[in-house]
């Protein structure tokens, strides 16, 4: 039998640090296209089994789309569950090759050898490219999402400043970032128009009441597996699934964590919405406060059954009238 090999790739904006799980090889490429076409020409080499890379705001995208042209098997992990898996193999005392350097060092080496550990033991799942549409798509509502959080930095500053000449400043500031937000929508409403598909989701997403442009957009964009999931792995994904925290006859407060922060925030902010002009989430919103429970946990719950909806809605291709009995009900 062949010998598996599980490449770790740390990428930092200059470079491609990475290390050979069976050769032990530490690996460094520049990270720009020459950078990535020598990596690519040793992976080949190689073989590898899975290259496991984590998800860097945006700056593993070209080793991603180099990768999966050349047909090499590649996964993008969150970095948090790496931290996790690192935690763990320091508590119960597992050797790796590279921690000679001191067992709480931290170098890209390191961290590139961790991922190469966590691709050999968790086996994660393949990461496939978006198409060029959705990561346009993505790329505006990340910007949107940056331009809306310096509006409420700038707003804050706006709130404790006295001075004229600064406020003015501020004002300018706020009103120009404003203008960069209208641009954004604009942008993303163009994009979503001349592309059949994402307009035909995004007319199915939009007729359900509370789910206007930006939710949709956002579920477009970063949630690919809406509608080709289940309903309790959707939720998980976004981070809107009750987790348990039982131990024996005890029965702790079930929380939600994790997820996709963003698609969280706007569909936290649709739900706001719904719970007002949807009558299906409305009922639901209203039973769950009539039964004591905290309006923030009645909130999460229909952001759930939205959420659930929306799925059934892309799964089927059928607007809202048509799946809402099917849906509300479970």
């Amino acid at each position: 039998m062949r010998t598996e090999v599980f490449i770790g790739v740390d990428i930092s904006k200059l470079k491609l640090d990475g290390f050979n799980l069976v050769t032990g090889e530490i690996l460094e490429f520049e990270n720009n296209p020459a950078g990535i076409k020598k990596f690519l020409t040793y992976a080949r080499k190689a073989k590898p089994t899975l290259i496991t890379c984590e998800s860097t705001g945006g700056l593993e995208q070209p080793l991603l789309l180099a990768c999966a042209q050349a047909k090499l098997p590649i996964a993008v992990v969150n970095p948090r569950q790496v931290r996790d898996f690192a935690k763990a193999i320091l508590d119960h005392k597992m050797h790796l090759r590279a921690w000679s350097l001191g067992k709480f060092a931290k170098t890209d080496a390191i961290d590139a050898t961790i991922l190469a550990e966590f691709g050999s033991r968790m086996r994660p799942e393949l990461t496939t490219p978006a198409p060029e549409e959705l990561r346009a798509l993505e790329a505006i509502m990340n910007r949107r999402a940056q331009i809306l959080e310096m509006i409420t930095m700038e707003t804050n500053r706006l709130g404790s400043t006295r001075d004229m000449n600064a406020r003015a400043s501020l004002e300018t500031v706020i009103e120009f970032l404003k203008e960069q937000v209208s641009d954004m929508d604009s942008q993303m409403l163009e994009l979503v128009r001349s592309n059949l598909e994402l307009k035909t989701l995004d007319a199915l997403l939009q007729s359900v009441p509370g789910v206007g442009p930006v939710l949709s957009a956002t579920l477009l964009s970063s949630l690919p597996e809406l509608g080709s999931a289940s309903r309790g792995c959707i939720s998980s994904l976004v981070g809107v699934a009750p987790l348990n925290h039982d131990s024996g006859s005890h029965r702790g407060v079930r929380f939600i964590r994790g997820g996709r922060g963003n698609v969280r925030c706007a569909l936290y902010m649709g739900t706001l919405s719904a719970v007002r002009w949807n009558p299906a989430l409305q009922v639901v919103y209203e039973r769950l406060v009539l039964a004591g429970k905290a309006k923030m946990v009645a909130l999460v719950a229909c952001m759930r059954r939205l959420l659930g909806i929306l799925n059934a809605i892309v799964r089927d291709r059928k607007p809202w009238m048509d799946v809402t009995l099917a849906v509300v009900g479970a």
